[in-house]
């Protein structure tokens, strides 16, 4: 497979960006891809953010495996990350962020009502790498009828503080950090998943590896969709997918074969999906 590239001077402006701001907000949103919730993370996160308090935001939970998603929560949580599962895109789930983000800070907000000071909107910027449904989140948090606040001390004029939910407020930098590709696997997982550009990455290679990866977790589902026999399971990787080109009617034209496979992937053709396993090395 071809050397997947990320991209240093994105990475350098993003992190210079969450790191200006991060003693500005209460608490880091970190949003994951559901059906990549290790692969979509990026590995210097933890470095740059410190002991900031943190929420682990699983999207796009409707293509994942519901179980995997319950068991990566628990992993996430065993490792100190409190975690959530949500589909931004429809818009289920969303409403646990704020909910959660005062669970989180349950102490804080303690100590500042001691204080006597009482209502005061938490703080909160959203991180994620591309494709995770940052946007999405953002917008469904913000509602598009919700004036900015304006700009406020210590934030640059481009940087606004916007309204989201009755007591949080979101800083509107990008907060982008794109993925970091040391791993041969996760570029193959965040293609799969349409994390990175078609443009960069051979199709064939990740076609291999999702058939790897069906035969392993969802064998049924890919004789059902392709109309192959059990045996044909026992062929090569390589071999099965000839199979499949032949059966999509494409003749020996693997590579549109590839390319409709990780499109029929993508839209859940082969059922509901998660890449990574709980028990792996938490990324970072």
């Amino acid at each position: 497979m071809a050397t997947i590239q990320w991209y240093p001077g994105h990475m350098a402006k993003a992190k210079k960006q969450v790191q200006e701001n991060l003693h500005l907000v209460d608490i880091v949103l970190e949003i994951v891809d559901a059906r990549t919730p290790n692969s979509s993370r990026n590995s210097i996160l933890d470095k740059i953010i410190e002991q900031k308090p943190r929420l682990m935001i699983l999207n796009k939970a409707d293509l994942a495996d519901p179980v995997q998603s319950a068991a990566w929560i628990k992993e996430f949580t065993a490792n100190g990350l409190p975690a959530i599962a949500l589909d931004s895109q429809h818009n289920k789930g969303v409403q646990q962020i704020e909910k959660m983000a005062q669970q989180i800070l349950h102490d804080k907000i303690k100590r500042q009502h001691e204080r006597g000071i009482k209502n005061k909107p938490i703080r909160a910027i959203c991180i994620g790498i591309p494709n995770a449904g940052k946007s999405t989140i953002l917008n469904r948090l913000v509602k598009k009828n919700v004036a900015q606040t304006g700009d406020r001390p210590g934030v640059t004029k481009k940087q606004q503080w916007l309204k989201a939910g009755k007591n949080m407020e979101l800083l509107d930098t990008p907060g982008i950090l794109w993925p970091k590709f040391e791993d041969p696997l996760v570029g193959k997982k965040l293609a799969l998943t349409g994390a990175i550009k078609d443009s960069i990455y051979h199709a064939d290679d990740v076609a291999l590896y999702a058939l790897d990866h069906f035969k392993a977790t969802n064998p049924q589902l890919l004789l059902e969709r392709y109309r192959l026999a059990p045996e044909d399971l026992n062929l090569s990787t390589a071999d099965l997918l000839l199979k499949i080109t032949q059966r999509m009617g494409l003749k020996d034209d693997f590579d549109r074969a590839s390319e409709r496979l990780i499109l029929e992937i993508r839209k859940n053709k082969l059922g509901r999906y998660t890449l990574d396993t709980p028990g792996d090395e938490i990324n970072g």
